[in-house]
């Protein structure tokens, strides 16, 4: 029991704590439960999981809050924050703030579990650099147009708000979207913010 990962679960709704719960118990992970980052933080004074899977709405502290908290504060865990459809710039800026991934609801049970193992299996930041570099070739191909909407959903902005923004329609916004997934290789909008931001944009 002890060798597998603890995985610290934070969500306000009872019954999303008790589907990941489950979940990861049968993937092989040790999960506990918390129904707001004060009670988590509280608990983690004794001891530090190996990932933290959070909500980033949620009443008192939100996801972001606490992301930053533990950057501030020095804990080396990775966090994972699970978003609503409509809050996908609040998981870029917990990205930005230091979140290893974000999920979009409704999500994958394996888009979950992959995020999770991949943040566990990820190095602390010695290799910026090359991380640096690797993403920068990854965008090298992006014609400008379509590193002017990438720019948009790096800053947190909605389809239409980029279209407005550069004169073009909605539609288009959604056919350059799908252009940066084929040419970078990105499998999900959460890895293509993590290459914008490694490489810098």
């Amino acid at each position: 029991m002890n060798d597998r990962p603890t995985i610290d679960i934070i969500d306000d709704d009872p019954a999303m704590r008790d589907s990941l719960a489950f979940l990861l118990d049968v993937n092989g992970f040790n999960a506990r439960s918390h129904g707001t980052a004060a009670a988590f933080l509280d608990h983690i004074r004794k001891t530090v999981p190996d990932c933290v899977v959070s909500d980033i709405r949620m009443p008192g502290m939100s996801g972001l809050d606490l992301v930053r908290r533990l950057k501030a504060d020095g804990v080396p865990c990775p966090v994972i924050a699970i978003t609503g459809h409509g809050d996908v710039a609040l998981a870029v800026e917990a990205m930005k703030a230091g979140a290893a991934d974000f999920i979009e609801k409704p999500f994958d049970d394996e888009a979950l579990l992959s995020a999770i193992r991949s943040a566990m299996a990820a190095k602390p930041v010695d290799g910026a650099d090359a991380g640096r570099e690797g993403a920068m070739a990854r965008l090298a191909d992006l014609s400008p147009r379509e590193r002017d909407v990438l720019q948009g959903l790096v800053s947190g902005k909605i389809n239409k708000v980029i279209a407005h923004d550069l004169g073009i329609s909605p539609r288009t916004v959604e056919v350059y979207r799908a252009n940066l997934m084929a040419k970078t290789g990105a499998r999900s909008m959460s890895e293509l913010m993590r290459l914008a931001l490694a490489a810098g944009l």
